[in-house]
């Protein structure tokens, strides 16, 4: 009988000895145990809720951990955009600002447009990447590296590590009521019964207290997570959406100036006409004009300057200069009546002001032609 009762004993070391191992396996890589063990009701939901809230504000994390990672891989290709954008918008206005073009300066003008727009364009794009730098990488990351969470996080591993040992003592109150049964009326092992017995309740006061600690912490941590997280997700959207639509006025702005400009050029010239039909000035008061005057009557203090003609205009009397479009004029005199004075391939005369357009540049080439 002796043996049978020793032999059942050590089955039953045995039994604990691989429950505590599974215990510690299991316990080991995170957070949760065995529930086979703790049968108290209210201490069993409270660590089913301390496990949820644990999973739950680790998920949270590893989200906001990816929305850190994505904001930040796209403030380093957006970075790399501005500088591309910047490049091309100073490039275009240095050939809209140095180009020798004489015949036309529509493409002056669509390059500095382009340049303006997409300077404008850029700058937008640095004031996004600013916000989602500030706005949602640094707070979502100071929460994700921050205090709270880590502290809740230990108090609930605190809490799972108490629990295991409570089950560990459970097994160990189980081995001694069991020996005190075999062995009834020994006070040694009664008294060692009653001192596991007095550690297990000392554990589970501990265990309780801890676990409404930790669960109020982690609670607290969840509801932080889910808002900050929203909040930095509005923002996020919101930043894009201005950027989009700020994005949008400007090449909505750009394309109507460049439209502007076709339809300029693509239209059927019109010649300009004389108010009035003032004829040209007498002798007399074209020799008493010593300066180039403009329709205003101010004076051109530059003096001589070349023009190109823009509609071709046949002369009416000896005094008068015949033109043909493209050429070249040196302008000697302009009247406030609206003729001009000039000299082109040899020949003097008057003509109408409103026929030529000033050039401050003009090919080597052109110049031989006018004399």
């Amino acid at each position: 009988m002796d043996a049978i009762r020793k032999q059942a004993t050590k089955l039953r070391e045995q039994v604990a000895r691989q429950q505590q191992a599974v215990l510690r396996q299991f316990g080991a890589g995170g957070y949760g145990g065995s529930d086979t063990v703790i049968t108290d009701e209210a201490e069993l939901q409270q660590h089913h809720k301390l496990e949820k809230l644990y999973i739950s504000t680790r998920a949270a994390k590893h989200f906001q951990r990816d929305i850190v990672r994505g904001v930040e891989g796209y403030i380093v290709t957006g970075s790399k955009q501005v500088e591309i954008g910047t490049k091309l918008s100073e490039d275009s206005r240095k050939y809209g600002s140095e180009n020798t073009c004489t015949s036309s300066t529509t493409l002056t003008r669509a390059s500095l447009n382009f340049s303006r727009a997409q300077a404008q364009m850029e700058k937008e794009r640095g004031n996004l990447l600013k916000a989602l730098g500030t706005q949602v990488a640094e707070p979502l990351r100071a929460m994700v590296m921050g205090a709270p969470l880590e502290d809740a996080r230990h108090l609930a591993q605190r809490y799972d590590r108490m629990r295991q040992e409570a089950e560990a003592q459970t097994i160990e109150v189980s081995k001694r009521q069991a020996k005190v049964r075999e062995n009834p009326g020994n006070p040694e092992l009664v008294m060692k019964l009653e001192s596991a017995e007095a550690k297990l309740q000392d554990l589970k006061s501990n265990m309780t207290t801890l676990g409404k600690e930790a669960s109020f912490a982690m609670a607290a941590v969840e509801t932080q997570q889910q808002r900050q997280t929203l909040q930095r997700l509005i923002t996020l959207v919101e930043a894009e959406r201005n950027y989009h639509h700020r994005i949008l006025e400007i090449l909505e702005q750009l394309e109507g100036e460049m439209k502007s400009e076709r339809q300029r050029i693509e239209a059927p010239p019109q010649t300009p006409t004389i108010e009035n039909a003032h004829p040209p000035p007498s002798y007399e008061e074209a020799n008493g004009v010593y300066a180039s005057q403009m329709h205003d009557g101010s004076t051109d203090i530059m003096g001589y300057f070349l023009g190109e003609v823009l509609f071709p205009y046949q002369a009416g009397s000896n005094a008068e200069l015949s033109l043909l479009v493209g050429d070249y004029v040196v302008i000697r005199k302009v009247t406030s009546s609206g003729w001009a004075e000039g000299e082109c391939k040899g020949k003097a005369g008057w003509f109408p002001y409103d026929y030529i357009e000033r050039r401050d540049r003009v090919l080597a080439s052109k110049v031989t032609e006018v004399f």
